[in-house]
């Protein structure tokens, strides 16, 4: 069963803003029809964490949505590159966003996350003009429902920079109401308790081959045995930006990125059970070529590619699964001499 809610603890009341009570009808919508979004819709607090602007409706289930890219972020890198996770972050506001605006889920119904995969065009990225705004061509199906409301869907976003697409990103993911949620977690409900049971967070791993240049954005920390534990600091104001019951997807996602050392290309991940923040968890390195370690070269030339699998235990169980292929520098060729 795949149990990985996301962030959606949020109500209108607890951030000021009013419930959402219409559905967007509007085919074919320029943009400046587009509908704006509030923070409350994509389950934030901080209006700067809110990267989707506006949205309308395509078609019956299909939708055009707006996004802006921060020119500075004390996380994500966005001064040379489009960070893989601010495209996470950024697909993963559509989620909310549809369910609350376009499919009338009532606030304070959670999103539980079950897979989630994105591909990324590394070739594309040349001709973008990196000033621009990004738009995401999202398509929803195989809706479900539970006594009138929406309990589940897929999603696909083709996203486009300047007019360029660069990313693909599909996910499945199913809602519960909050009194269902609830059953569901037990005693493990009250976020506020949940976050307090992390305890102080655990000294990170050097910032060198995460991608972070901060310690205190590192996410993994050293362990027995070779291994890298996760390291959870619930006083992050980027990774929890308001109380969650579990360990969030997206700080998942950030320590497999993390864990990779390297730009991912391609990422496919599953979400079989929560993580909590009441005992360690285990991210494990794995890989999936039958040469590990060995660069080599697509049959087009392009750049050299390595495939891993990077998986979340905790408990003796696995709560989280992600394939990944990420570009590997290319050998230098006296280094490749001198290896014959």
């Amino acid at each position: 069963m795949p149990v990985c809610e996301e962030l959606q603890r949020t109500r209108p009341e607890d951030v000021g803003h009013p419930r959402a009570t219409a559905t967007v009808s509007t085919c074919d919508a320029d943009a400046d029809d587009a509908v704006p979004v509030e923070p409350w819709q994509v389950h934030k607090l901080r209006s700067d964490e809110v990267y989707l602007t506006g949205w309308h409706r395509t078609g019956p289930d299909a939708f055009r949505i707006l996004a802006r890219r921060p020119q500075e972020h004390p996380l994500y890198r966005v001064r040379s590159e489009f960070d893989p996770l601010l495209l996470c972050e950024t697909v993963r506001q559509t989620f909310p966003l549809l369910c609350h605006a376009a499919y009338e889920v009532p606030p304070g119904h959670q999103l539980t996350w079950g897979r989630f995969r994105y591909d990324l065009d590394d070739a594309a990225f040349a001709g973008v003009d990196r000033g621009s705004e990004l738009e995401l061509a999202v398509l929803c199906s195989e809706l479900s429902y539970r006594r009138g409301h929406l309990a589940g869907l897929s999603l696909r976003a083709e996203v486009s920079w300047g007019g360029v697409r660069v990313a693909v990103a599909e996910t499945r993911f199913t809602v519960q109401s909050r009194a269902v949620y609830q059953r569901l977690r037990g005693g493990y409900a009250d976020a506020e308790a949940a976050m307090a049971s992390a305890g102080p967070a655990p000294a990170p791993v050097p910032c060198a081959g995460t991608g972070r240049t901060r310690p205190r954005d590192v996410v993994l920390a050293p362990a027995a045995g070779g291994v890298r534990r996760l390291r959870v600091d619930p006083g992050h104001p980027v990774y929890f930006d308001h109380p969650v019951d579990h360990v969030p997807g997206a700080l998942l996602l950030e320590a497999v990125h993390q864990s990779a050392g390297r730009a991912v290309r391609t990422l496919e991940c599953t979400f079989h059970r929560f993580v909590e923040f009441d005992a360690p968890c285990t991210i494990v390195t794995a890989p999936l070529d039958p040469e590990p370690g060995r660069a080599r070269r697509d049959d087009d030339g392009s750049p050299a590619v390595e495939r891993t699998r990077i998986t979340a235990v905790q408990g003796g169980q696995t709560r989280f699964t992600a394939d990944l292929v990420h570009r590997v520098a290319p050998a230098r060729e006296g280094s490749v001499r001198a290896a014959r």
